[in-house]
C-alpha cells in the first residue's frame, strides 16, 4: 500500500507471481542497504506460500572488514526472519560472479530438502523418543501422550503427531518441535507445517 512509483509496483507485482509458480525463491539483497521491510515482505509472501527460500546478499565486492560485518548483517537477517531462520545465507557479488555457484548448489539442496518425504517407521523412531523425554506440558492436570507421527503427502513438508489431548498442545511446544525435527533432518531453507490430531 505505500508503494507510490509505477515500476517499484510492477516489480512488487512480478515478484508475487513469480513466488506463486516457484519451488524455491532466491531473495536478493543488497549488502549495502540491508534488509529492508520490503525484503521482509517478500520473504513472509514466500513462507506463506510455502516456498524454499535461500537469501543472497549481493555487492560482497563493496563491502570492507567483511568477517566482521558479515556476522552482524546475518543476525539482522536472522533477527528479522525469526522464528523462521533456518534459512541459507549466501554472500554474493553479480559484478565479480563471486559465489553465484554456490547460490544455485544451496538453492538445488532446497529444493531437494523441501521434496523429501521421510519414513514413517523412521519419523517415530527418530521423534518419539525426544518426546518421551520432553513431553508437552500437563494442562489442568492433564497429561499429553503423543503415540504416533507421520509425514503427509503434500507438496511441503507436513507432519502429523497423534495425541490425546491435541487441544492442550501450545505454540511453545510446537516449536520445540519442528527444532527437533530440523536438528535431525535436513529442512534448510524450507517452511514446514505440523499438526496435532486426536489419536
Amino acid at each position: 500500500s505505500k508503494v507510490k512509483e509505477n515500476v517499484e509496483f510492477y516489480s512488487v507485482m512480478r515478484s508475487i507471481k513469480s513466488i506463486e509458480r516457484s519451488d524455491v525463491c532466491i531473495l536478493m539483497i543488497d549488502a549495502t542497504k540491508g534488509f529492508n521491510s520490503q525484503d521482509q515482505n517478500i520473504f513472509w509472501l514466500a513462507h506463506r506460500n510455502g516456498k524454499g527460500i535461500i537469501i543472497l546478499i549481493n555487492k560482497w565486492d563493496l563491502i570492507e572488514k567483511k568477517e566482521i560485518f558479515s556476522k552482524i548483517l546475518e543476525e539482522k537477517v536472522k533477527e528479522k526472519i525469526s522464528p523462521f531462520t533456518d534459512v541459507p545465507i549466501v554472500f554474493v557479488s553479480a559484478l565479480e560472479k563471486q559465489r553465484l555457484l554456490k547460490g544455485l548448489e544451496t538453492a538445488i539442496q532446497v529444493h531437494k530438502n523441501r521434496t523429501q518425504k521421510i519414513a514413517t517407521s523412521l519419523l517415530n523412531e527418530v521423534m518419539l523418543p525426544l518426546i518421551a523425554h520432553h513431553p508437552p506440558p500437563a494442562t489442568k492436570g492433564k497429561y499429553i501422550q503423543i503415540k504416533y507421527c507421520m509425514q503427509l503427502p503434500t507438496e511441503t513438508p507436513t507432519f502429523v503427531f497423534f495425541a490425546n489431548l491435541p487441544q492442550y498442545i501450545k505454540e511453545p511446544y510446537m516449536r520445540y518441535v519442528e527444532n527437533q525435527l530440523r536438528e535431525n533432518f535436513d529442512f534448510s531453507g524450507v517452511p514446514i507445517q505440523i499438526y496435532f490430531r486426536k489419536k
